[in-house]
């Protein structure tokens, strides 16, 4: 069972994200009302994950961040995001947070953000033998569009993170977050071109038309290319996808805190975020993430 600190100095929000993580039989959740609090569960009771509100008093969410990035760097951060918290938020996010919610998102992804947060930790902390010797690695995938392959891809992705001692736990953790949502975008957005508006209006129709292009021309037959080259100086991954494309300058600016809340934009500002490197080719349908060696 996982168990997860929630820390809000607002009651309601408390322990209504509480309720919802706590409607999932693995989840065991833990209360704190602002950062001092926090810090002392943590190096009492050990959470496997943090879940944290921006806005608090004695310390905030940020000064928590960077705190638990120091003292306990094998807790990853959730943020819970409300309206003019987004400037913090970005840089939450660029301190170490692993991803974030907005608030009156809670009900519909919270529990799905914790559960992938989790899951990816989980795998971290089992990989953790080196091959000191290994010097270079070049894979490469060719995927069908089916979400289910991601994480075992991750999984193996995370192994030569760990063998090239490229970054700590976290940023493992914020690696694979950046490379499921470009996977994730090149499977749904680009192959089989569904939409993000549709996806924030009505998610069960979302789904519905997801698994039927999967079984439609031209849809069926695209797959997704994936390259990982990895050194003890960085790693580079390229992503490409069979789909018409689309115009990398028309994308919101995912650094602006006003496209925060967007849908369409939250899995590009996690990746340019995590990433030290991130660029499009001309046609949209091909993504290159670096990652560089942490100091």
């Amino acid at each position: 069972m996982a168990t997860v600190l929630v820390v809000d100095d607002n009651p309601v929000d408390r322990h209504l994200a509480g309720a919802l993580l706590s409607k999932r039989p693995e989840m065991k959740v833990l209360f704190a009302e602002n950062g001092l609090e926090a810090l002392t569960l943590i190096q009492e009771r050990a959470p496997d994950l943090v879940l944290t509100d921006l806005h608090m008093p004695e310390m905030d969410g940020l000064e928590l961040v960077v705190e638990v990035r120091k003292s306990f760097p094998l807790v990853p951060i959730i943020l819970m995001t409300a309206f003019g918290s987004e400037e913090i938020a970005i840089q939450a996010l660029q301190k170490g947070a692993a991803s974030y919610v907005p608030k009156r998102n809670l009900a519909s992804d919270l529990a799905e953000t914790a559960e992938n947060v989790l899951s990816l930790s989980v795998a971290n902390r089992n990989q953790q033998r080196l091959l000191e010797c290994l010097t270079q690695t070049e894979e490469k995938f060719l995927l069908d569009n089916d979400a289910s392959l991601i994480p075992p891809l991750i999984g193996y992705l995370q192994e030569n993170i760990t063998r090239m001692g490229l970054c700590d736990e976290i940023g493992r953790i914020r690696v694979s977050i950046a490379l499921q949502e470009a996977l994730l975008n090149a499977m749904q957005h680009g192959n089989l071109e569904m939409s993000s508006e549709l996806k924030e209006k009505d998610e069960r129709g979302f789904q519905t038309l997801l698994q039927q292009r999967r079984r439609e021309k031209p849809y069926l037959t695209r797959r997704v290319y994936v390259t990982a080259r990895e050194s003890p100086a960085e790693a580079t991954y390229v992503i490409r996808d069979e789909g018409p494309g689309f115009d990398p300058s028309k994308l919101p600016d995912p650094t602006d805190p006003s496209n925060l809340d967007r849908v369409s934009g939250r899995g590009l500002l996690l990746i340019r975020t995590f990433m030290d490197k991130v660029h499009h080719n001309t046609n949209g349908n091909e993504i290159t993430m670096v990652k560089r060696r942490d100091r």
